[in-house]
């Protein structure tokens, strides 16, 4: 099933977002973690793109995994910074061939040597080649908070509109924790004329030090009833762990409550804190 159409049904949905493994050796244990996490029975689940596109095999394999033994709609990350044209190509064919409906069309970060590949700058032009490539529907990334290399919002907006016009049938946020932002950011987009569905993107933090890494890496800050919450639980990982699923909890009670439908959480791969999420929400998410 096409995401575009889940979304479109008018009623909170929840999808999860896991990570494929970085050798071979850990395949199982990821491949398991996402299967168990699928019988959740999420809107959809998104599977990442390895830096560099290494695990890309690993990506449409764990895809496939959870739509053939899962039953759940699989949504494959596809980064094109560090990919020739011929290797989109190559990954696209798999995945049609294994009955992945779903791309999620990113740049992705540049890596640490700054070595790219020169057939795509933007996810933009990504999105414009998965459109002429076949009948995907297509998802892309956004920033309420502006992203890490833009100066002005304003230049972070018009290049989603871009993506927009280039095809994408949805976006997704990256991870916020203050829901004022994204009502914002929700306005400006949709003054400037972006009508797609926007899947809010939440972070259950379970672990001081990740979201430390995390937020440097990604420039999303932290309101102070957060950090009060880092400072107060997150030496004991037991109560920082109860403590973040409830925060996680909270933020997406008020955005549905506000009219936030779509709600994409960031799992990390860890089946129980996507499990407790979800019996918060029992019958807040049909």
């Amino acid at each position: 099933m096409k995401i575009r159409d889940i979304l479109g049904q008018g009623r909170p949905t929840i999808s999860f977002e896991v990570f494929p493994p970085k050798t071979a050796e850990n395949y199982e244990s990821v491949k398991a973690a996402a299967l168990e996490i699928a019988r959740l029975k999420p809107a959809f689940m998104s599977v990442t793109y390895g830096a560099g596109g290494g695990t890309s095999q690993y990506t449409v394999d764990i895809a496939s995994a959870l739509k053939e033994q899962g039953g759940v709609t699989a949504l494959a990350h596809l980064t094109c910074v560090s990919s020739t044209r011929e290797k989109v190509h190559q990954v696209l064919g798999e995945l049609k061939a294994r009955g992945i409906e779903n791309v999620l069309a990113l740049r992705g970060d540049i890596p640490a040597d700054g070595r790219v590949a020169e057939d795509y700058r933007y996810a933009s032009e990504l999105i414009r080649e998965i459109r002429e490539f076949g009948d995907f529907c297509i998802g892309a990334a956004c920033y309420p908070e502006g992203h890490v290399e833009s100066d002005r919002k304003t230049d972070d907006i018009r290049h989603l509109k871009e993506k927009v016009e280039a095809g994408c049938d949805f976006v997704t946020t990256q991870m916020f924790f203050d829901n004022n932002i994204l009502y914002n950011f929700l306005y400006r987009i949709r003054e400037q004329g972006i009508s797609v569905p926007v899947a809010a993107g939440i972070m259950p933090v379970t672990n001081k030090s990740q979201i430390k890494r995390i937020c440097q890496m990604s420039g999303t800050e932290l309101p102070a009833r957060f950090k009060a919450l880092l400072d107060r639980f997150g030496d004991d990982p037991a109560a920082m762990k109860q403590a973040g699923i409830a925060y996680a909890t909270e933020q997406i009670i008020d955005l549905i409550a506000n009219g936030v439908d779509a709600i994409h959480v960031y799992s990390m791969n860890k089946p129980e804190v996507a499990a407790r999420i979800r019996e918060n929400l029992s019958d807040i998410i049909k």
